[in-house]
């Protein structure tokens, strides 16, 4: 483990990585070998020393397990930004993720204790449609991705919407998530400022089978039909192959929608119409059609007097992709916050979708759901953004190096 307790490596300062080429980062690579062997022997170790690698093809946390606790930040680029300004943000970031993630303090951190357990942390970047105006990028920007319609269903609220930069911050302790998020936003406050916060949570660690489908807070499993890492289609729907913008081959795009969910209502309906809205079992997340969880759903299925077991208008049957095309990647977290003036409760979920084309996966999807969906009555989208994940970066390299470099 380094020591920053060096003088040569406390004189690297943030005014050094914010100016200095890409051999600045060349400081931490001693120690980056030591992730792999940590990764391949976790099974060993506590789940708090348990690393998920930073640098490869692709950025952590996305296909990564997901963790148990989540924290997206969304943060503006102040007015005078430039390009180098942006890159330094960017070495910074990426010098200082691959230190936490891999149980080490952050060049400048002091609170370096927290950051020796890393709890499967990952840190996961995206620029928002207002990094490439503020940078004078249009012309780097896929001509699909921009902000998401206005939907009938939408209420959307100033407060969570689109943002310049967004970090994603995954682990399975809560502490050293909070450490994470501590350490990269105060280091670019004079830079940007923060625009929401949003924390997410799913089941502990250890509480639920290895591989189980989440379930959000209206006891509803979650995720079900879901392209699985390794498929023979994962990679051509979620990782861009860059013919239509080199510098994002091996990146992704994201849509985070905020949806709130009408709790109090929820409690009102039965358990019958609680399965008849989503047109799946609450105890184990079959279709009304099927007995298991990951039974094909069978629309045709009639009850005795010739009525569909699995209405058309359930929200399993909306949100079907009509074509294989019409699929994207999901990594949901829950929230459950201070009730607001009026509220007895104030859930939700972050809906997080990742996806190669915005345009062709997602919105086709989502407007089905708008023009109508059962559950429509007790969810209401109340945030929405969309994002450009870079592709993930060598230890050597920084994240958005393609775009920024």
């Amino acid at each position: 483990m380094a020591d920053n307790s060096n003088p040569h490596v406390r004189a690297l300062s943030r005014r050094r990585l914010l100016g200095g080429g890409v051999a600045t980062l060349g400081v931490a690579g001693i120690t980056w070998g030591a992730t792999t062997a940590i990764d391949q022997r976790g099974h060993d170790r506590p789940a708090g020393q348990l690393v998920e690698p930073f640098h490869g093809a692709h950025q952590g946390g996305i296909t990564t397990t997901p963790q148990a606790h989540a924290v997206f930040i969304g943060f503006d680029l102040l007015p005078s930004t430039d390009r180098s300004v942006a890159v330094g943000i960017m070495k910074m970031w990426s010098e200082d993720a691959s230190r936490l993630t891999a149980g080490q303090p952050a060049l400048a951190d002091t609170e370096r204790e927290l950051s020796l357990d890393p709890a499967r942390l990952t840190v996961t970047v995206g620029y928002g449609p207002g990094l490439f105006t503020k940078l004078g990028l249009q012309d780097s920007q896929p001509d699909w991705f921009a902000p998401l319609p206005i939907y009938a269903i939408d209420r959307l609220d100033d407060r969570w919407g689109a943002s310049d930069l967004l970090l994603q911050i995954c682990g399975d302790d809560p502490v050293t998530v909070a450490h994470a998020v501590r350490v990269l936003s105060k280091n670019v406050r004079a830079l940007t400022t923060i625009r929401w916060t949003q924390r997410g949570f799913r089941n502990a660690r250890g509480t639920t089978a290895e591989g189980a489908t989440m379930r959000n807070l209206m006891g509803q499993v979650d995720g079900t039909v879901n392209p699985r890492p390794g498929s023979t289609d994962f990679d051509s729907l979620v990782w861009h192959d860059g013919t239509d913008c080199p510098w994002l081959a091996g990146g992704t795009s994201l849509v985070l929608r905020r949806i709130r969910m009408e709790m109090d209502t929820w409690d009102e309906l039965d358990r019958p119409g609680r399965e008849i809205t989503v047109g799946r079992t609450l105890s184990n997340g079959a279709p009304l059609s099927g007995t298991d969880e990951f039974d094909e759903v069978d629309f045709e299925v009639t009850d005795a007097f010739g009525i569909p077991v699995i209405p058309q208008g359930s929200h399993i049957a909306r949100a079907r992709h009509t074509t294989p095309q019409e699929q994207f990647f999901r990594r949901a977290y829950n929230y459950d916050d201070a009730p607001e003036a009026g509220q007895s409760s104030n859930s939700g979920l972050i809906f997080a979708a990742y996806q190669r084309d915005i345009a062709a996966q997602y919105l086709p999807v989502q407007q089905r759901l708008s023009d109508f969906d059962a559950l429509n009555e007790w969810t209401t989208p109340i945030g929405s953004a969309v994002y450009l994940v870079p592709p993930g970066c060598g230890e050597n390299d920084y994240l958005g190096s393609g775009l920024l470099g």
